[in-house]
Protein backbone atom coordinates (compact mmCIF):
# COMPACT_ATOMS: atom_id res chain seq x y z
CA UNK A 1 0.00 0.00 0.00
CA UNK A 2 1.16 3.42 -0.91
CA UNK A 3 2.54 5.20 1.99
CA UNK A 4 2.93 8.79 -0.05
CA UNK A 5 0.68 10.04 -2.55
CA UNK A 6 0.88 12.59 -5.00
CA UNK A 7 -2.38 14.42 -6.35
CA UNK A 8 -1.99 17.04 -8.92
CA UNK A 9 -5.52 19.11 -8.76
CA UNK A 10 -7.23 21.55 -11.49
CA UNK A 11 -10.57 23.17 -11.25
CA UNK A 12 -11.87 19.66 -13.41
CA UNK A 13 -14.32 17.28 -12.11
CA UNK A 14 -12.20 14.68 -13.59
CA UNK A 15 -8.90 16.56 -10.59
CA UNK A 16 -12.15 16.38 -8.13
CA UNK A 17 -12.43 13.08 -8.54
CA UNK A 18 -9.40 11.77 -8.63
CA UNK A 19 -8.51 13.78 -5.05
CA UNK A 20 -11.76 12.04 -3.97
CA UNK A 21 -10.40 8.72 -4.94
CA UNK A 22 -7.00 9.26 -3.28
CA UNK A 23 -8.72 10.63 0.20
CA UNK A 24 -10.86 7.38 -0.11
CA UNK A 25 -8.35 5.11 -1.13
CA UNK A 26 -5.02 6.26 0.40
CA UNK A 27 -6.75 7.77 3.82
CA UNK A 28 -3.88 6.09 5.52
CA UNK A 29 -1.09 7.79 3.47
CA UNK A 30 0.52 11.11 3.39
CA UNK A 31 -1.39 12.80 0.66
CA UNK A 32 -0.41 16.12 -0.84
CA UNK A 33 -1.90 17.84 -3.13
CA UNK A 34 -0.20 19.94 -5.62
CA UNK A 35 -1.45 22.35 -8.32
CA UNK A 36 0.45 23.86 -11.19
CA UNK A 37 0.04 27.01 -13.25
CA UNK A 38 1.69 27.46 -16.84
CA UNK A 39 3.14 30.62 -16.68
CA UNK A 40 1.73 31.12 -20.26
CA UNK A 41 -1.69 31.35 -19.12
CA UNK A 42 -0.53 34.16 -17.12
CA UNK A 43 1.56 35.88 -19.82
CA UNK A 44 -0.87 35.10 -22.86
CA UNK A 45 -4.40 36.20 -20.55
CA UNK A 46 -2.92 39.79 -20.71
CA UNK A 47 -3.63 39.72 -25.14
CA UNK A 48 -0.80 41.78 -25.07
CA UNK A 49 2.57 40.74 -27.60
CA UNK A 50 6.41 41.15 -26.09
CA UNK A 51 7.54 44.65 -26.23
CA UNK A 52 4.09 46.26 -25.98
CA UNK A 53 4.11 48.64 -23.23
CA UNK A 54 -0.21 49.90 -23.82
CA UNK A 55 -2.62 47.01 -23.72
CA UNK A 56 -4.88 47.29 -26.50
CA UNK A 57 -7.85 46.31 -24.64
CA UNK A 58 -7.58 48.42 -21.69
CA UNK A 59 -5.29 51.46 -22.32
CA UNK A 60 -3.17 50.23 -19.19
CA UNK A 61 0.45 49.21 -18.95
CA UNK A 62 1.17 45.81 -19.68
CA UNK A 63 2.73 45.31 -16.28
CA UNK A 64 -0.81 46.70 -14.69
CA UNK A 65 -2.41 44.08 -16.73
CA UNK A 66 0.01 41.30 -15.85
CA UNK A 67 -0.19 42.10 -12.34
CA UNK A 68 -4.22 42.02 -12.15
CA UNK A 69 -4.28 38.37 -13.51
CA UNK A 70 -1.62 36.95 -11.68
CA UNK A 71 -3.00 38.15 -8.36
CA UNK A 72 -6.66 37.05 -9.78
CA UNK A 73 -4.97 33.60 -10.69
CA UNK A 74 -3.01 33.30 -7.53
CA UNK A 75 -6.69 33.90 -5.69
CA UNK A 76 -8.31 30.94 -7.37
CA UNK A 77 -5.07 28.54 -6.99
CA UNK A 78 -5.81 29.22 -3.43
CA UNK A 79 -9.45 28.94 -3.09
CA UNK A 80 -8.82 25.49 -5.30
CA UNK A 81 -5.93 24.31 -2.88
CA UNK A 82 -8.07 25.52 0.35
CA UNK A 83 -11.02 23.32 -1.31
CA UNK A 84 -9.25 20.98 -1.45
CA UNK A 85 -7.75 21.28 2.20
CA UNK A 86 -11.73 21.55 3.18
CA UNK A 87 -13.04 18.18 1.49
CA UNK A 88 -9.82 16.37 3.16
CA UNK A 89 -11.08 17.99 6.37
CA UNK A 90 -14.68 16.49 5.96
CA UNK A 91 -13.12 13.15 5.09
CA UNK A 92 -10.76 13.11 8.02
CA UNK A 93 -7.42 13.04 6.29
CA UNK A 94 -4.54 15.32 6.28
CA UNK A 95 -3.38 16.98 3.54
CA UNK A 96 -0.76 19.15 2.56
CA UNK A 97 -1.34 21.41 -0.56
CA UNK A 98 1.45 23.14 -2.66
CA UNK A 99 1.29 25.96 -5.38
CA UNK A 100 4.01 25.47 -8.34
CA UNK A 101 4.56 26.93 -11.53
CA UNK A 102 6.03 26.03 -14.83
CA UNK A 103 5.42 22.95 -17.37
CA UNK A 104 2.75 21.48 -15.96
CA UNK A 105 3.94 17.78 -16.49
CA UNK A 106 7.51 18.42 -15.66
CA UNK A 107 6.73 20.09 -12.17
CA UNK A 108 4.39 17.46 -11.21
CA UNK A 109 7.16 14.66 -11.80
CA UNK A 110 9.51 16.55 -10.10
CA UNK A 111 7.18 17.52 -7.19
CA UNK A 112 6.38 13.37 -7.15
CA UNK A 113 10.61 12.99 -6.79
CA UNK A 114 11.12 16.12 -4.40
CA UNK A 115 8.15 14.37 -2.42
CA UNK A 116 9.46 11.23 -2.16
CA UNK A 117 5.87 9.74 -3.50
CA UNK A 118 5.49 5.93 -4.06
CA UNK A 119 1.76 7.24 -5.98
CA UNK A 120 0.65 9.53 -8.14
CA UNK A 121 -3.42 10.00 -8.75
CA UNK A 122 -3.93 12.31 -11.11
CA UNK A 123 -7.65 13.33 -13.19
CA UNK A 124 -7.83 11.83 -16.64
CA UNK A 125 -8.03 15.35 -18.10
CA UNK A 126 -8.59 18.93 -17.52
CA UNK A 127 -8.66 20.30 -21.07
CA UNK A 128 -11.11 19.45 -23.69
CA UNK A 129 -11.27 18.95 -27.11
CA UNK A 130 -8.73 21.42 -29.41
CA UNK A 131 -6.94 22.48 -26.70
CA UNK A 132 -6.35 18.70 -25.56
CA UNK A 133 -5.37 17.99 -29.10
CA UNK A 134 -3.29 20.78 -29.86
CA UNK A 135 -1.81 20.70 -26.56
CA UNK A 136 -1.89 16.73 -25.57
CA UNK A 137 -2.31 15.13 -22.18
CA UNK A 138 -1.12 15.95 -19.22
CA UNK A 139 -2.55 12.91 -17.52
CA UNK A 140 -0.55 10.69 -20.14
CA UNK A 141 2.82 12.69 -19.89
CA UNK A 142 2.98 12.38 -16.55
CA UNK A 143 1.97 8.01 -16.89
CA UNK A 144 4.79 7.88 -19.35
CA UNK A 145 7.19 9.82 -17.72
CA UNK A 146 6.88 9.09 -13.77
CA UNK A 147 9.38 7.57 -11.73
CA UNK A 148 6.25 5.92 -9.29
CA UNK A 149 2.91 4.24 -10.35
CA UNK A 150 0.29 6.40 -11.29
CA UNK A 151 -3.48 6.07 -11.20
CA UNK A 152 -5.23 7.77 -13.59
CA UNK A 153 -9.44 8.82 -12.66
CA UNK A 154 -12.08 9.30 -14.78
Amino acid sequence: MATRVLVPIDDSEQSRAALDFALEEFSDAALIAIHVTDPGTVYGATGVEAGTKTSPETGTGVRDDYERIRTHRETEVERLLADARRRAEAAGVALETEALVGDIPKRIIASAEAHDVDRLVIGSHGRTGASRLLLGSVAETVARRSPVPVTIVR
